[in-house]
């Protein structure tokens, strides 16, 4: 073979394994009881906790991570595994006017090794994270439907 060739087709490999390094981190679901999904749902619990004004654990349907991105999403529980309270909160009155859907979406970043809560939404309707990907510039792979 000639050695340009060679050369050229070794530089084709070389750049396809570091696309797949930078570009191709899997997703994947952190195990139950394991220390980073402690760390991710102990980040997300702090403002939610503050904000509903009670202990509260999460019921996940989506956890998704890679690289540094996390998105999570379920139902918020109470610490007996019921809805929470909403009443004093300003998702009240959404309630009240059937807008609501006891659910929650979170994004989260891990950045100076902690997980950080970049966005979160709770008792969308709709799809209130399609645009997330885009709007903080995470990777579109680990959200279950993007716009």
């Amino acid at each position: 073979m000639n050695k340009t060739f060679v050369n050229l087709l070794f530089g084709a490999f070389c750049i396809s394994l570091l696309s797949v390094a930078a570009f191709g981190q899997k997703v994947y679901t952190p195990e139950k009881g394991s220390a980073e999904r402690k760390a991710i749902l102990d980040a997300l619990r702090t403002p939610v906790e503050k904000e509903l004004k009670h202990k509260i654990q999460f019921s996940i349907d989506n956890f998704n991570v890679s690289g540094n991105w996390a998105f999570v999403s379920g139902e918020p529980q109470n610490t007996n595994g019921e809805r929470p309270n909403y009443k004093g909160t300003e998702y009240q009155e959404a309630i009240d006017a059937d807008m609501f859907d006891n659910n929650f979406f979170a994004l989260l970043k891990k950045s100076g090794g902690k997980w950080k809560v970049v966005t979160y939404a709770i008792g969308c309707t709709d799809v209130c994270y399609a645009t997330w990907w885009n709007d903080h510039k995470a990777p579109k792979r680990i959200f279950p439907y993007t716009e």
